[in-house]
């Protein structure tokens, strides 16, 4: 079926039809539901090379990955959120443009980008504290949507991000109520965003019960299981070892359990953890019960969001940044139990 059968099927012009699809704002809402409702039903596939001549768009969305940070493409959690954000171009007649480049040509990668006309926006990824690439996006004049936020950014911006502040003071109280008293902080990289913001959550729980921070209980690192068990190993080491760990990912925390085991003790009996998980596709927390103690939030489902957002502002002009705030769950498994009684 072409578009000028389709059109005749609904009693519409192809011009409507065809805006209709492609998300123009000036198509009125429920004739958008009925023109897709009806594409679908008739298996209509639209032309894309003859919508990019009609409308000049690329039908693209670009992902930029500098070479410091490849390693984030075999990240399960990268994956993760791409696979979310796919379904959505795909569903809607969008291609992915994955480009992997030196560090040094990252800004001109995006200005490639625009001046080509290979993309119809961005998603930028893993931002950092007052990030140059949000500036960059504004000066280039290419829609964009950020996964994560950067703190200290003075423009606005359009964002998805989980409230990460919010899921470690929850799960730092959860832990102080099992009557914890010394809290081990395994975190990412504390000049990334979401890592700043889960060490405030875990410094304001902290402050809400008068206890002071102690500094050989917080680590810094990548969130790999060989950093997560040399932390670990490191704080359980101390004269006054810690008898719960607050970890950043759940690779990170397998590796602060191998240090538990390693020192003879038992996980969620002699030592708490709680990770954070990001409820990924191919590395699961158990099955029926989890295994780990979790704040749980679906990257996938960011991925998804973060698509959506950013075609509304391709397709229907946005000016107005966009924000959407997700909370985690806590999630209850057997890492965890009341803090063990000192000899």
């Amino acid at each position: 079926m072409n578009l000028k059968e389709l059109a005749t099927k609904l009693g519409l012009s192809p011009t409507t039809v065809s805006r209709a699809l492609n998300g123009y704002p000036e198509v009125n809402e429920a004739t958008r539901e009925r023109v897709m409702a009806a594409a679908k039903r008739h298996n209509y596939r639209p032309n894309t090379r003859a919508i990019r001549l009609a409308t000049g768009r690329a039908l693209a969305i670009g992902h930029v990955i500098p070479l410091a940070t490849r390693h984030e493409i075999m990240n399960p959690i990268f994956a993760d959120f791409i696979a979310g954000a796919g379904e959505t171009y795909s569903r809607n007649g969008y291609d992915m443009l994955l480009s992997v480049v030196p560090d040094e040509d990252e800004e001109k990668a995006y200005r490639d980008l625009k001046s080509r006309g290979s993309a119809d926006g961005v998603i930028l990824h893993a931002p950092r504290m007052n990030d140059p690439r949000i500036p960059l996006m504004h000066e280039i004049g290419i829609p964009f949507v950020v996964h994560g936020r950067a703190t200290a950014t003075a423009e606005p911006y359009s964002w998805v991000d989980v409230n990460n502040r919010r899921a470690f003071q929850r799960a730092t109280e959860f832990l102080l109520d099992l009557g914890h008293a010394r809290i081990g902080l395994v975190n990412g990289l504390e000049f990334m965003d979401f890592a700043i913001r889960r060490r405030t959550g875990y410094a304001d729980a902290h402050a809400a019960r008068g206890l002071q921070l102690d500094p050989a209980l917080m680590s810094s690192d990548e969130m790999t299981e060989i950093a997560g068990f040399r932390a670990a190993t490191a704080m359980l080491d101390l004269p006054d070892p810690p008898t719960a760990f607050l970890v950043a990912s759940m690779i990170s925390g397998m590796g602060v359990r191998r240090a538990i085991e390693g020192k003879g003790l038992t996980m969620g009996k002699d030592v708490s953890v709680i990770i954070h998980d990001d409820d990924l596709s191919y590395l699961r927390n158990g099955e029926d019960v989890p295994i780990f103690t979790a704040t749980r939030s679906s990257v996938r489902e960011a991925g998804r969001i973060a698509a959506e957002m950013l075609l509304a502002i391709i397709t229907q002009h946005g000016e107005e940044p966009q924000n959407r705030l997700l909370e985690a769950e806590l999630i209850i498994g057997q890492s965890t139990g009341p803090a063990p009684r000192r000899t």
